[in-house]
């Protein structure tokens, strides 16, 4: 038995001890009744991003896919996993909102930026193509914009993963008939720190730490408690 086996099964009884016991219900719940997730995340693959402990999620509440870059390929030119999740969501789920997360420090991003760092990599290397758009807008903004490539090229590669996902005829069918919103967050790994551009702005605006707001389906902050950091 291997080390990192060891330390999985461990995390699995801490699981069953100290969430699934204290929230047994709600588990129960959503394995007796359909799925009806409010909002697709499509996120990247990086072990350092937890889409349900950002956003404060418990079960059935967010459907997930993730991938190298957070990358959505524009329809038609890599009908695949990402593709069919977006699908599935949108037309059968009925989602009612779809946010891209990109990360700081965000592993994808630095290879398009190092392209020798997809070398012997060429599946990786291919998915990759899916943000050299946005490499060539950040490069152009960052001329003379003093921010860094890096943070630059992270935002409009979201951008530009939004603007591929409006090519889904699923997506673009349910925004036509207002049943879809769409939203770009960058999560900050090292401060917790979201910022959001939503509503068609190109602009990352943090979401405040100290407002209260209440959850999506009208109910308080206090009611998905059960699930922080247990």
């Amino acid at each position: 038995m291997t080390e990192t086996l060891t330390r999985l099964k461990e995390g699995v009884r801490h699981f069953r001890r100290n969430v699934y016991e204290q929230n047994a219900e709600a588990y129960q719940r959503a394995a007796s009744t359909p799925q009806q997730p409010h909002t697709l995340v499509v996120a990247c693959a990086d072990s350092r991003v937890d889409v349900e402990s950002i956003t404060n999620s418990g079960p059935g509440d967010v459907f997930i896919t993730r991938n190298i870059g957070n990358m959505v390929p524009a329809y038609g030119e890599m009908l695949g996993g990402v593709s069919a999740v977006i699908e599935y969501a949108v037309s059968a789920l009925k989602v009612k909102h779809v946010v891209i997360c990109g990360h700081s420090d965000c592993g994808a991003m630095k290879a398009l930026l190092r392209p020798e760092a997809a070398e012997g990599m060429p599946t990786v290397k291919s998915w990759l193509s899916n943000g050299r758009a946005a490499l060539s807008v950040a490069e152009s903004l960052e001329k003379d914009g003093g921010r860094g490539l890096l943070p630059v090229l992270t935002e409009q590669n979201v951008l530009m993963q939004l603007a591929h996902l409006k090519t889904h005829p699923s997506v673009a069918g349910a925004m036509a008939r207002g049943e879809l919103t769409i939203s770009g967050w960058v999560y900050d790994i090292g401060s917790g720190q979201v910022r959001i551009a939503e509503n068609g702005s190109r602009e990352f605006h943090p979401v405040d730490a100290d407002e209260v707001v209440a959850d999506l389906d009208g109910s308080s902050e206090a009611s998905h408690e059960v699930f922080r950091g247990a």
